[in-house]
């Protein structure tokens, strides 16, 4: 029964600095019923005796460890509660959220890693995979120029979850795309035609393994394709001329969307 007289016992406001709950969640579990202070002062402010912090702390433990007040309620309360099997079963349900958080914890330090590096394959990974030409160094190169870029985090998100296998792949669909380009051109080709425009749009697919590419965007590769040393050297050591070719079919197929090469952007 509440003592209108009694002074001794710690208030809510010091319990809660004790046990590090808030004054709002004891007032609940006095609201509920689940741990109510056995003392009022005359001014009517609530005190807690040794008893109830017992309780306190054992509520306080069981919370941590996910019980709802429900169920610690259930233990606290009844005598005949089976303690040891609802801890235990609580032990399982928390071993099994630790091992999801882990996975959670290398998802990301995967992400991180792909968002700086660009990769996760060793040097020799990526020498083995785009061949002796790759130079590990044009990913820090690109990441200093687009890592800013919705597009850089697109790629990164997919370069995370992706090992040597699927990378292979990617070179693969590369390399054979690159075969179908010179193949074309020697076979004429024009810019335009229905065989052109597949080629266009395997490209974009192709390229889609990297992030989605829109047709202005495109149109902006090609344009790069051609006038970029590097990228202009791979094509054309493919087939000379074949830098020009591809900007060409590009930009035929762009119009034929209805869009101006001449003033396409990156987007």
């Amino acid at each position: 029964m509440p003592d209108a007289t009694a002074t001794d016992g710690p208030t809510v406001g010091q319990v809660s600095t004790r046990l590090g709950v808030t004054v709002r969640a004891l007032h609940h579990w006095d609201d509920i019923g689940l741990a109510r202070p056995s003392l009022r002062t005359a001014a009517g402010y609530r005190l807690y005796t040794a008893g109830d912090l017992e309780r306190l702390h054992r509520i306080v433990v069981y919370r941590e460890i996910g019980l709802g007040l429900d169920r610690i309620r259930a233990i606290l309360d009844d005598s005949t509660a089976d303690v040891p099997g609802a801890l235990r079963a609580q032990r399982t349900q928390v071993a099994e959220r630790i091992d999801r958080l882990q996975q959670l914890s290398a998802g990301l330090d995967r992400m991180i890693d792909a968002h700086e590096r660009g990769l996760l394959l060793t040097v020799e990974q990526q020498a083995a995979i785009f061949g002796p030409q790759w130079n590990p160094d044009w990913l820090a190169q690109a990441r200093q120029h687009y890592g800013d870029t919705t597009q850089w985090r697109q790629y990164a998100e997919r370069s995370a979850s992706r090992g040597p296998e699927e990378w292979q792949a990617i070179a693969d669909a590369t390399a054979g795309l690159d075969r179908a380009l010179g193949d074309a051109m020697d076979a004429g080709v024009t810019p335009g035609s229905p065989e052109a425009n597949q080629l266009v749009e395997l490209h974009r697919e192709v390229f889609a393994s990297y992030f989605p590419l829109t047709r202005q965007m495109q149109v902006c590769l090609g344009r790069m394709f051609e006038a970029d040393p590097g990228f202009a050297a791979h094509y054309d050591g493919i087939r000379a001329g074949l830098a020009t070719w591809f900007r060409r079919i590009i930009d035929s197929s762009a119009r034929a969307h209805g869009i101006d090469p001449d003033t396409a952007t990156w987007e």
